[in-house]
């Protein structure tokens, strides 16, 4: 190692590739990092998703780029880890050869001789991709990660059963109190969390049964019965 560090040069021709070999290092030299497995990482991984996203809504662009780069860091950490598996090795570059694959192929306005000049169309492209490469799936709600907080994951689903002509949770949608912006919607929200707290009642317990109820309706639609 020269005194400098091991990456200093490779860092001035390309950053990309010098953070995974810093990653590389730490993974194979730092005790802790050692230790680390996928599972260990995962707390991380959501702390600096959020992070991020408090970057992007009240940071500055120096602590949004310094957000990205820690999250970055989580996947290189995991590459890092993947690629000692015995099994089923591997690294940095399979991850980012699966992606580029993947992108080229949803976008095929871009990258072959598909035509899209608006969103929508582009939408059209990336969701027929998309539903391709997904054949084994059954519902339009599989797939959707279970662990997402009960309001991201709301918006999942009713987004997921609209794209399949199932209206999920029409009922709570109704009445003359329907917010008409998303100040109004925040509003709602957080008198209903008040309205929770009062009555000794958990928010997000609340809404996870709701949405297992939803998910047996929009299954129960696609099925015919």
């Amino acid at each position: 190692m020269s005194e400098e560090g091991p990456v200093s040069a490779e860092s001035h021709r390309d950053p990309l590739r010098a953070a995974a070999e810093t990653m590389r290092e730490v993974r194979e030299r730092c005790v802790w990092s050692q230790q680390i497995t996928h599972r260990d990482l995962v707390p991380y991984l959501i702390e600096e998703s959020h992070e991020v996203i408090d970057a992007v809504e009240n940071g500055t662009r120096d602590d949004l780029r310094e957000e990205l780069g820690d999250l970055l860091w989580q996947v290189l950490f995991h590459s890092a880890i993947a690629a000692q598996d015995p099994d089923d090795p591997f690294d940095i570059d399979d991850v980012a050869a699966t992606l580029t694959e993947k992108m080229v192929r949803r976008h095929p306005h871009v990258f072959a001789g598909e035509v899209a000049t608006t969103p929508e169309e582009v939408l059209v492209h990336w969701n027929a991709a998309k539903a391709a490469e997904k054949r084994t799936r059954r519902s339009v709600l599989d797939g959707i990660p279970r662990g997402m907080p009960a309001l991201a994951l709301a918006q999942k689903i009713v987004g997921r059963a609209a794209g399949a002509g199932v209206v999920a949770g029409a009922d709570a949608a109704a009445g003359d109190a329907r917010p008409s912006s998303e100040t109004e919607l925040g509003d709602a929200l957080l008198a209903l969390v008040a309205v929770a707290r009062a009555e000794g009642w958990d928010a997000e317990r609340a809404l996870r049964e709701r949405l297992r109820a939803a998910e047996a309706e929009v299954r129960e639609a696609e099925s015919g019965a």
